[in-house]
């Protein structure tokens, strides 16, 4: 399988969370929003055991991969990450982020991903200090900073959990992206770029608007004077 690659670390992207989409019209969703420049599409897996709901698994993504060529950013929102990441590989994902707090060998588990041919990213949710992933995060190609509790779209921004991307821009440097998720709209996303994020992940502030292209404009010009 060709793999698409994240950009490169220090480009600013949007990344539309499909959670806040339109599933009976999936397709023209996502080609809706890649039309209007977006090269990241973020997929919440989540398995109704480590956070309180269910979405998707390995075969929506296997479709999802046959209508677009955006990179796809899947985040496991799961108990037991290692046991599907194969699959999830395999179905066409082309990054995989994994909590912290569900694996026992986080850097084992990044160099399994990196061997599955995949990049790799660590999440933080809003109570997890920074401490907790400062040894694996240097290792990863991305560190993904919650910002609202994982589970559900829609929720506010939380401020105190999007100063974490500050300490670690400090911890992994230029190379290594920082994504932000939860509450990421224009009101927001000028904040976390200059707190050192370069990757935003927008649900509603995207899906929920009737037209998408302007929404996305509306979060990218926020990120340019921000």
């Amino acid at each position: 399988m060709n793999r698409r690659r994240l950009p490169q670390a220090g480009t600013f992207q949007i990344a539309p969370s499909i959670l806040s989409a339109d599933f009976a019209r999936l397709a023209s969703e996502i080609a809706e929003v890649t039309a209007a420049g977006i090269e990241v599409v973020h997929l919440d897996v989540m398995d109704g055991h480590f956070v309180p709901n269910l979405t998707f698994g390995p075969p929506v993504v296997a479709w999802i991969r046959k209508c677009t060529d955006a990179v796809l950013d899947t985040h496991l929102m799961m108990t037991d990450p290692e046991s599907y990441a194969e699959r999830f590989v395999e179905a066409g994902s082309d990054h995989i982020t994994f909590h912290i707090e569900t694996v026992s060998d986080p850097a084992g588990f990044v160099r399994t991903l990196h061997d599955l041919g995949v990049s790799a990213g660590v999440t933080l949710n809003p109570d997890t200090p920074v401490e907790a992933v400062e040894p694996v995060a240097p290792l990863c190609d991305m560190v993904l900073v919650m910002t609202v509790n994982p589970g559900f779209g829609g929720q506010s921004f939380m401020d105190r959990a999007a100063q974490k991307c500050i300490r670690l821009r400090q911890i992994v440097g230029p190379d290594v992206r920082i994504e932000v998720d939860g509450g990421i709209d224009p009101t927001t996303a000028g904040t976390v770029k200059r707190y050192g994020a370069d990757t935003f992940v927008a649900g509603n502030a995207i899906f929920g608007q009737s037209d998408r292209a302007a929404a996305i404009h509306a979060i990218r010009r926020a990120i340019e004077n921000g």
